[in-house]
Formats: C-alpha cells, sequence, structure tokens
C-alpha cells in the first residue's frame, strides 16, 4: 500500500468510557478503520486532560479514573480519509475530530 506524500491525519479525542454498540469506542473505531483498509490506525490512553466540559481527568486522583483521555490517529490519503469521516460521524457522540495535513515521509513494512 502506498500513501500519497501529501497525506491527511485525522485524530479523534474521545473518552476511555465512551461506547459504541456495547464496545469501547476506541476499539470499535480502529477495527472499524481496518475492515475499510486504511493504512493504519493507533489509539493512545492518556494519563490527563480535559474537554469541553472543563472536567478534569487523570491518573492522580487516589480513586482510579474510569473516563482517561483516548487520541486515536489514523494517518491515510484525503480520499480515504473523506471517505471515513462518513463513517465516524454517527460514533462519536461527544469528542473532538480534528483533520491536518500530513507528511508522509516513509510507510513501509518487511
Amino acid at each position: 500500500m502506498k500513501i500519497p506524500e501529501d497525506g491527511k491525519l485525522l485524530r479523534i479525542f474521545i473518552g476511555e468510557a465512551d461506547k459504541w454498540q456495547g464496545r469501547p469506542l476506541y476499539e470499535a473505531i480502529v477495527l472499524l478503520a481496518k475492515k475499510e483498509g486504511m493504512a493504519g490506525a493507533t489509539a493512545i490512553k492518556g494519563f490527563m486532560g480535559f474537554g469541553c466540559k472543563s472536567h478534569l481527568h487523570t491518573t492522580k486522583i487516589l480513586r482510579l479514573s474510569e473516563d482517561l483521555p483516548i487520541v486515536i490517529e489514523i494517518v491515510d490519503s484525503e480520499e480515504k480519509i473523506t471517505n471515513f469521516l462518513a463513517l465516524l460521524d454517527p460514533m462519536v457522540r461527544e469528542g473532538l475530530v480534528t483533520l491536518e495535513k500530513a507528511n508522509v515521509l516513509l510507510y513501509r513494512a518487511d
């Protein structure tokens, strides 16, 4: 698979507790990206953050946080990202989705 040098970076900011059809939303998004043939997707768990409601989510509180921030990053061609956004829209009920230019320097596997 080849990604054009001028790709797009899709970032999805959600909470660990967010669900889609009974499973964690981050898992559903990554599995959908795989099913749709995206070049790759990575879910990253944060240890501190807040969103539009200004509710602080952190591992520093004495109790275990049940809704840590999750960021999912997907890099691919503009066309594939645009098609994926249509599938993603109903899934993300709360959160932030950003799109930016990505200069793809290297994408290879053995």
